[in-house]
């Protein structure tokens, strides 16, 4: 962890009180101290209790700040926020990356009022995974801080997640976790619309499910377009909820993409506006996302989606570089636009996301954008972060034109170009099933629920096996080492990995040398194994049938 000094938002004013007592002038303020034990990647949380507030505004009038100190290292400053709608509640709280003794102080302010407590706890490995980064020796993939495993990203999108009742929650995020899903696209604000026929899909609001996602205090909460959000208030309920969903996904590895839009374009999704974007409030916004929930380890930032159709690329610098300077703990951070990444030297961005549909958006295009970005002079991860979702637009955008058949099929043999292309990849599950309606068991990409008939998540699974079986961050796309229309990943002279997307053989140039050679059947994620092939040139026998094979050879010296 590194520490980030923020004068945007931190403002550590004179001497802290020592021990556990409060400052006369500030009767009234008590506060209940951390736990004195914490595991690594958990965070301790201090809490301020306001017997009688003064504030007019409790989300702008008083502040909680602090800093958290392991023996031996700087200071960190960090923000806390207001936890109550009526301003008898802050929480500050503070995520540890090294194991030892820490030391805290925290001051809460209001007015003439200044109250202040000092403590300690004591920070354990207890071996969590940690925050993802990029890994700095191979800086085209990410790495788990924590634990020094390489991170395959295998993520999909659940927009309306937090839209959903709690069980409901927990059981998508069991089921997407049982199929091998690691990374998880939730709104913190919405798409507000009466139901999702606006992208086509048969997914309806019901008593368990709701679109209207409400970050702040409305005058009309349940109004789609005219929410009448008063953006200097809070609603604690629904960060709440959000927390909970992030807690539960955290105890079984899996990171949350934090959207602060989905679709700011349509009615009642922005209340800041032209007039208003990167301003005062909407930066608060975004202040206090970083303060309540950058001390969970598994997330990471999206500025936001589709930033072009409602924002500028100015904004996207301002608001990127803005919340880095929020989060004390520097989580991997990126915005979803479309068509090229403007921002491939920008510090804030740690990856590089696109959204190209269907085929225009596999291997080509990925390798092209690899290419492109090493020619800036700064490699970072490479994500498609939406080619089509499963089923979904079969005639295309309004029926204007056609699109390829967008089926399980066609989005797996997608995801494995890209990844052959050394990149990554978000999918999303076919919504046709339906939210209150036809058989009720659905929503898929436009809010997260799943059911056994569908399939496509069981092929991505088999992705995840097969490459996290051996080394792929240290493989490169070497297409010039085999036959025209093959793919291949090499470390050469240790491991190759050739895709075939409709059978055939293939001959590749190897190292010299001696290579266990197996098929490898993305389908099912059998394998099959082949007679040692040598070097310096091998051709395999023709592929089992005419569908996708892979060939995986690995070196026997």
């Amino acid at each position: 962890m590194k520490p980030r000094y923020v004068t945007l938002m931190i403002v550590l004013i004179g001497c802290l009180t020592q021990g556990a007592a409060v400052a006369p002038a500030a009767a009234g303020v008590s506060f209940a101290p951390a736990s004195s034990t914490v595991d690594v990647y958990d965070f301790a949380e201090v809490t301020v209790s306001v017997k009688a507030p003064q504030a007019a505004n409790p989300f702008i009038d008083a502040t909680v700040t602090g800093q958290f100190q392991r023996e031996g290292s700087s200071p960190i400053p960090v923000e806390g926020f207001c936890d109550s709608h009526d301003g008898t509640l802050y929480r500050i709280r503070f995520m540890p990356a090294v194991a030892g003794r820490y030391s805290y102080s925290v001051k809460y302010r209001q007015g003439a009022v200044d109250a202040a407590s000092t403590g300690s706890f004591e920070a354990r490995n207890g071996k969590r995974r940690g925050l993802v980064r990029v890994d700095k020796s191979y800086p085209w993939h990410f790495v788990w801080e924590g634990s020094g495993e390489h991170y395959f990203w295998n993520s999909t999108t659940t927009y309306s997640l937090a839209g959903w009742d709690e069980d409901t929650i927990r059981k998508s995020i069991d089921r997407l976790h049982a199929l091998k899903v690691n990374r998880l696209r939730v709104a913190l604000m919405g798409a507000r619309v009466k139901d999702a026929q606006a992208w086509d899909e048969s997914v309806f609001p019901t008593k368990q499910f709701t679109f209207l996602l409400n970050p702040w205090l409305a005058q009309r909460p349940d109004s789609v377009e005219n929410p009448g959000f008063d953006v200097a208030r809070f609603n604690v309920t629904h960060w709440q909820k959000y927390e909970r969903l992030l807690r539960y996904a955290r105890e079984k590895d899996m990171v949350i993409s934090v959207i602060f839009y989905v679709d700011g374009r349509r009615p009642g999704v922005d209340p800041f506006g032209k007039t208003g974007m990167g301003g005062e409030d909407e930066q608060r916004y975004y202040r206090y996302a970083a303060s309540r929930l950058a001390a969970f380890s598994n997330v990471m930032w999206d500025v936001t989606n589709e930033y072009r159709l409602f924002r500028d690329d100015a904004w996207a610098e301002k608001m990127g570089s803005f919340l880095k300077q929020c989060d004390p703990y520097d989580h991997l951070t990126s915005i979803h636009g479309h068509g090229d990444f403007r921002f491939r030297k920008s510090p804030w961005a740690d990856f590089a996301m696109y959204q190209e549909w269907d085929e225009s958006g596999g291997y080509r295009y990925m390798l092209n954008n690899r290419l492109i970005q090493a020619g800036a002079g700064r490699q970072m991860p490479q994500v498609n972060e939406e080619y089509g979702y499963e089923d979904h637009y079969p005639k295309g955008w309004g029926g204007a034109r056609k699109a390829p058949a967008r089926s399980a099929d066609t989005r797996r043999r997608l995801a494995w170009e890209m990844t052959m292309a050394g990149g990554y990849q978000t999918t999303g599950e076919r919504a046709d099933t339906g939210t209150g309606w036809g058989p009720d068991t659905g929503g898929g990409w436009v809010n997260g629920r799943g059911d056994d008939a569908m399939v496509m998540l069981r092929g991505y699974a088999h992705l995840v096996d097969f490459f996290t079986s051996f080394e792929w961050w240290k493989t490169e796309p070497r297409e010039e080492l085999v036959t025209h229309g093959r793919f291949c990943l090499a470390e050469p002279g240790k491991l190759y990995v050739i895709y075939l997307r409709s059978g055939g053989e293939v001959t590749v140039k190897l190292e010299p040398g001696k290579y266990k050679a197996r098929w490898f059947n993305p389908r099912t994620g059998e394998y099959r194994e082949l007679l040692t092939a040598e070097g310096p040139e091998w051709t395999s026998p023709k592929a089992p049938d005419a569908q996708d094979w892979a060939v995986l050879l690995q070196s026997l010296q």
